[in-house]
């Protein structure tokens, strides 16, 4: 039989095994979205949006007033959905090496074709559905008599194994690459074409990478954390040291752990303290705002990362597919 040659010979190579080591590198460059300055804009105006939604909800649900704290507590929803899509987009323009577009042209673009995410994660919650109903309907023929219990025998491995991974799937590919496919150009049914070929393809591959990305994330989260913690003490101490007012360091500090300072005892608590404390968790909370943003870009820019590495072996394949469809013809 001809050899085949040598290019076609190296993609029939590449179509056996998956680039570990390269997926493993893009998904660990994603710790490099902390530097991107449009990206971080966009996901903290629209966090401190959100979080500013959400404390209005509050005090009107506190005032009783339940229309405007649902219309509210929608806002903030609104925002934060469309915020991250925005901010998803200019990281997939990192990703792919497109030219990134400008923070208003992110914008109205996530206006645009956010919704396809909640289309396509609405079909794809359709098919769970109707695959937990045949679950259900297997459970009913397994209750009747004389064939029942032989059935279920065939009932037990078979759910345990699709309930296990439809889950794994779910939390793997699901949840994190189907906002990736729509920011990569798909429509909502490309989008769930896509996930179901990933789903059925790479499985396996793309619970390692996610898994890789929740430790980098983690770790990066873990270090925001820290530093925030670190510095938020010594400037508390310091600052009670050097404007000489007589209250606990913690209360400068809550800002920075995203709570606000309840003053019960206005007696007790100097008035030149109050105003300081007011600034200290206005000053804290920007800070909070920013340690949560940092993870959060290293996690969406991650699942781009995750979910172009999948597609490159896909398309890999698929060239070593026409590679093998040519080999006769050597």
């Amino acid at each position: 039989m001809p050899t085949p040659p040598e290019p076609f010979a190296s993609l029939l190579a590449s179509r056996r095994r998956f680039d570990w080591w390269q997926a493993l590198v893009r998904v660990l460059s994603s710790i490099e979205a902390v530097r991107d300055g449009h990206a971080l804009y966009v996901l903290l105006a629209s966090f401190c949006g959100a979080g500013l939604a959400t404390a209005s909800a509050m005090a009107s649900f506190g005032r009783e007033d339940v229309p405007w704290a649902i219309g509210q507590g929608a806002a903030a929803l609104f925002i934060a959905f469309y915020g991250a899509n925005a901010a998803g987009l200019l990281l997939m323009d990192r990703a792919m090496g497109r030219p990134p577009r400008d923070v208003a042209d992110a914008v109205r673009d996530a206006l645009g074709i956010a919704h396809r995410v909640l289309l396509a994660l609405a079909m794809m919650l359709v098919l769970g559905a109707a695959l937990a109903g045949g679950l259900l309907g297997l459970y009913w023929l397994s209750g009747l008599p004389r064939i029942g219990p032989w059935l279920f025998v065939l009932v037990v491995p078979a759910t345990v194994l699709i309930i296990g991974l439809t889950v794994l799937a779910g939390v793997v590919v699901v949840a994190p690459l189907t906002g990736p496919t729509v920011w990569a150009g798909a429509s909502s049914v490309q989008a769930v074409a896509t996930i179901g070929r990933l789903i059925r393809d790479r499985l396996l591959q793309a619970a390692v990478l996610v898994g890789g990305l929740s430790l980098a994330t983690g770790l990066v989260g873990a270090a925001a954390s820290a530093m925030v913690l670190l510095g938020g003490r010594v400037m508390a101490e310091a600052s009670v040291f050097v404007l000489g007012v007589d209250i606990p360091p913690e209360a400068l500090m809550a800002g920075l752990l995203g709570r606000t300072v309840q003053i019960t005892q206005g007696a007790v608590v100097p008035a030149k303290a109050l105003s300081y404390i007011s600034a200290a968790t206005v000053g804290g909370g920007m800070v909070f705002a920013l340690a949560l943003v940092m993870p959060t870009l290293v996690y969406l820019r991650g699942v781009c990362e995750v979910y172009l590495a999948l597609r490159a072996s896909d398309a890999t394949e698929g060239l070593a597919g026409t590679a093998a469809d040519l080999r006769p013809l050597a």
